[in-house]
């Protein structure tokens, strides 16, 4: 999750402040092994574009299948994932925002969320970030003007979903985002600004809402350096995935979007859960509130670093061992709207 800004109108000293931004970016890159040069090799080095289900292609698109949308705020592509399944009625809509470095194709691939969809019948949407957006296709969740209701990114991506849901026929009750890293702030952002269109939260190696304000700031986030942020206003239900060992994002920012989700409950149920998956120890708390709906699942794994739980190897930063973050997502999501898919 590397916050460098490029879309942004420049003033007059802006192209050497940039140009700093952009040093102190692959600095870090090549520190996390996420660059050629880097210590380690690039996650992107293998791989290749997954095979994506054809909806029709938009004019100038850069992949197959992809398409884009165009609101006030702004445009931006996107994939989407309509099985079979969910071609007489989808059960639900699931918003997946990519990483740093990402696209939305090999967030695809990464998550195996379309698999899920398969067997769940429910659709899954794919915005993908423009790099003339930002340099390293990094959601801008650092931006104060990205982390505000009716301004940027937000507001791109909530008319992408309503639009999306409406011509499918689905309600807000079933439209739930979820992201990793740069992708997970964002998502915790939706779900504090657009509380009406999503129904539930999934933040995997993600920052808690207004963690940061500009690049400098954003990086004391990642590193555990900066203070707290003031606890935001109601979130809708929140599940939370980090590694403890990630060294990209401090697992302290998973405890604080973990807090944030459970400030405004007058009381919660809470339970511990210890277990072990595929080698990876975990444990995992959840809240609920005296009528017993969840409010909170906060998983944290051992030994998992800056990469989806139990993800699959044909997209980048995904871990297959530990427990299957998609698809513990989609029973919290689907447990909520009352209805678990298969």
């Amino acid at each position: 999750m590397f916050p460098f800004h490029a879309g942004a109108p420049r003033r007059a000293n802006d192209d050497a402040r940039l140009s700093a931004a952009n040093d102190l970016v692959r600095r870090t890159l090549s520190q996390h092994g996420l660059m050629p040069g880097g210590d380690a090799a690039s996650p992107m080095a293998n791989w290749t574009m997954p095979q994506m289900p054809s909806f029709g292609t938009a004019p100038g698109a850069t992949a197959p299948g992809m398409n884009q949308f165009t609101c006030d705020a702004g445009s931006r592509d996107y994939l989407l994932h309509v099985p079979e399944s969910a071609k007489d009625g989808a059960t639900g809509l699931v918003v997946m925002l990519h990483g740093c470095t990402q696209n939305a194709a090999d967030f695809a691939a990464g998550t195996g969320m379309n698999a899920h969809a398969d067997r769940g019948g429910f659709i899954v949407l794919y915005p993908q970030q423009s790099r003339g957006d930002n340099a390293q296709s990094c959601w801008n969740w650092f931006s104060r003007g990205d982390q505000l209701r009716g301004r940027g990114e937000p507001a791109i991506i909530a008319a992408m979903t309503q639009k999306i849901a409406a011509d499918y026929g689905i309600t807000a009750d079933r439209t739930f985002v979820a992201g990793l890293s740069a992708g997970a702030a964002m998502a915790v952002i939706l779900g504090q600004t657009y509380g009406d269109v999503f129904a539930a939260v999934g933040a995997h190696s993600g920052l808690p809402y207004s963690a940061a304000r500009d690049v400098p700031t954003a990086f004391a986030a990642m590193n555990g350096q900066a203070a707290e942020p003031a606890a935001p206003g109601p979130m809708p239900p929140t599940i939370v995935f980090h590694g403890g060992s990630d060294s990209t994002v401090a697992p302290i920012n998973g405890t604080r979007i973990a807090a944030h989700a459970i400030n405004h409950a007058a009381q919660t149920i809470e339970a511990d859960t210890n277990g072990t998956t595929n080698g990876r120890d975990w444990t995992l708390r959840t809240s609920r509130g005296n009528d017993g709906r969840a409010l909170l699942e906060h998983w944290e794994i051992a030994g998992l670093g800056h990469a989806w739980s139990g993800g699959q190897p044909g997209g980048s930063y995904t871990d297959a061992k530990g427990p299957d973050a998609s698809a513990e997502m989609v029973h919290f999501f689907f447990d909520l709207a009352g209805k678990a898919p298969k």
